[in-house]
């Protein structure tokens, strides 16, 4: 005759209430997490300001006095100004070649680090993870750009971006979770150590690689700081920085279009997190699989 599950069973009664206490710890996570979102949301679809959250977006139409349900005008005053597409093409192009750039500097880096035999590794690796500790500061930092001349060039954003150690360290996790018995019979049938990288620990790292990039897209779409610091013309700015100049400069975007600067404000947040919100979905299973790939070794 089949058991009835009892709760309260010393045999159940551990491994049961952990899984309750994780069911509740992670719904109160995911809620401190949606709340913000969802109360930016429903502030950008009310063309006032609101304290406090609605469950729905609904307020007062400042024209007509009644009652507004979806008020969309923000979004229109963001999608139809012409001043905001020349930056998002900006932040489109500075967000793939960064990718793009941090994946190979990582990939690369990471393949030399995992080389036990190379005389001086474990010094690089100690170097590196210096850098991760102690930093130049914003003054010896900006002196060496000058120095460089990288003042006003797009490659100012793009490179302190592209070069993150902490991404390196983590794709170095990942290869050295590939078995080492692959890269002994590939040297055996006479692959050179590109060869190996190419053929070998790539197509291996797929979910790494996912991860990986899109830690870095998502540090480049989100670039503020580096643009403030480093670039003075405005053709060069970024989405995000033309995003904060359109109701900070500039108040007539909310007197002229009659629109709240709270609901712009709110509107441009929703804007700046979507792409990625799309992007996402697509990405997760590889990006499940890369975070916990690398923390188990055989």
């Amino acid at each position: 005759m089949k058991k009835k599950f009892n709760l309260f069973h010393p045999q159940y009664a551990a491994r049961s209430w952990f899984v309750l206490f994780n069911t509740i710890f992670f719904i109160l996570l995911m809620a401190i997490m949606i709340i913000p979102i969802y109360k930016i949301f429903c502030d950008s679809m009310v063309n006032q300001t609101v304290y406090g959250l609605n469950l729905l977006p609904r307020g007062l139409d400042p024209e007509t006095g009644k009652t507004a349900w979806f008020n969309v005008i923000a979004y229109k005053r963001i999608i139809t100004d012409p001043a905001l597409y020349h930056p998002f093409w900006v932040s489109v192009y500075t967000t793939l070649l960064t990718t793009f750039l941090g994946l190979l500097i990582s990939t690369l880096g990471a393949y030399v680090l995992i080389q036990r035999d190379m005389p001086g590794v474990k010094l690089f690796g100690y170097l590196l993870l210096f850098t991760m500790i102690f930093n130049g500061g914003l003054i010896p930092t900006f002196l060496v750009m000058k120095r460089v001349g990288l003042l006003d060039s797009i490659w100012a954003v793009i490179v302190p971006t592209s070069m993150n150690v902490y991404n390196l360290v983590l794709m170095r996790s990942f290869f050295e979770g590939i078995p080492a018995s692959l890269f002994e019979a590939a040297e055996i049938d006479g692959c050179t150590p590109m060869g190996i990288f190419i053929k070998i620990v790539l197509p291996l790292s797929k979910a790494a690689l996912a991860s990986i990039g899109l830690f870095f897209a998502v540090a480049a779409w989100s670039e503020y700081f580096h643009y403030v610091i480093y670039i003075k013309s405005s053709d060069k700015y970024n989405f995000q920085y033309k995003l904060r100049d359109l109701f900070q400069d500039k108040q007539d975007a909310s007197e002229g279009t009659k629109i709240n600067v709270n609901t712009l404000k709110s509107a441009a947040v929703i804007v700046s997190v979507v792409p990625f919100m799309f992007i996402y979905p697509f990405c997760q299973k590889y990006f499940m699989t890369g975070v916990t790939m690398g923390a188990v070794k055989e």
